[in-house]
């Protein structure tokens, strides 16, 4: 049975471990409300302008670009997300292993040579190296996951773009976690080129940006949020709209419309990855701090019984010796 000095060192180690857990979690909540404001700030844009260009190409039979068409894939590449550190639960992990599924899905198909990896994040940069992965630098990556910026995903995404153009590369998919709320973040493996019309009408745009906490009962009415935009869809389908009228010309319209969708489309995987790692942070951290809290109650009902159990003892020693003499 450890003595009490000890036991008072192992309260002591697990306090200093429970403020570090806990001042964690409350940075992890704050930047989470940074990340859900700057998505919420950005997302009506994106949802609407990827709705609008969707219908549209899917509408007009003229309305078709190299960037919408598939081909035969001979050579693919995944942009994967991940974040820069770690203490965030399962975060990387599942976004590592996810990767690894899809390169090998790849790998069977094309060959090893013919998959590239675009990390961004420092996590999954350090994997797929060491795992010899067709690996291409990306600018900034590291930077890009501390501070979430536009810039770099554009010049991410007019490089894809020309070499798709070129036909360096003939399909992109992005690999990242979709934040849906503070407790649930799903792992997505969406499609960035070529452009996928068809899951236009089945992509979830259900989001809860105005909470942090992490509990059954948020769960509960995001379930009760899907089930009534279910019977709503049911109730009510709106075709779309296949009137447009093009000003000033097709190609004109085009070339603006779809780089502007490329770089929202990869500004919000990292924006929905930074935020989903901070909930994910958040959520490892409170529970740590939990444990803690439990750990801390054992170990004082374990003192409290050996310093109990030591004076008693005491107390017979004392009361043993008075009654010899």
């Amino acid at each position: 049975m450890p003595s009490l000095k000890e036991i008072k060192g192992r309260i002591a180690s697990v306090n200093s471990t429970r403020k570090i857990t806990s001042a964690m979690k409350m940075v992890a909540s704050s930047k989470l409300h940074h990340a859900q404001v700057a998505i919420q700030n950005m997302l009506p844009y994106e949802t609407l302008l990827e709705h609008i260009l969707k219908s549209f190409l899917a509408a007009e039979a003229e309305a078709q670009t190299i960037y919408d068409q598939e081909r035969p894939v001979k050579r693919a590449a995944l942009v994967v997300f991940s974040s820069n550190s770690s203490l965030c639960g399962g975060f990387n992990a599942n976004v590592i292993k996810l990767m690894q599924h899809a390169v090998d899905d790849y790998v069977a198909q094309l060959g090893k040579e013919n998959v590239e990896v675009y990390p961004i994040g420092r996590k999954v940069t350090e994997k797929a190296l060491k795992l010899g992965y067709n690996v291409k630098a990306v600018t900034e990556s590291a930077d890009m996951v501390d501070h979430p910026s536009v810039a770099p995903c554009i010049d991410l995404a007019i490089s894809l773009g020309e070499r798709f153009a070129k036909g360096e590369i003939d399909k992109v998919e992005l690999i990242y976690h979709h934040f849906k709320s503070a407790g649930s973040q799903i792992l997505t493996r969406k499609t960035f080129l070529p452009i996928d019309i068809e899951t236009e009408l089945e992509r979830d745009h259900e989001r809860d940006l105005t909470s942090n906490l992490a509990t059954k009962k948020a769960q509960e009415y995001l379930k009760k949020r899907g089930q009534r935009k279910e019977v709503r869809d049911t109730e009510e389908t709106k075709p779309l709209n296949d009137n447009f009228i093009v000003e000033p010309d097709m190609h004109t319209v085009l070339s603006q419309l779809i780089p502007k969708m490329a770089h929202l489309m990869l500004y919000t995987a990292l924006l929905d990855s930074v935020a989903s790692e901070h909930a994910a942070r958040m959520v490892a951290m409170q529970t740590a701090t939990d444990n803690a809290d439990e750990l801390l109650r054992q170990l004082n009902l374990q003192y409290n019984k050996s310093r109990q159990q030591a004076i008693t003892s005491e107390l017979l020693d004392i009361v043993g010796g008075s009654v010899n003499n």
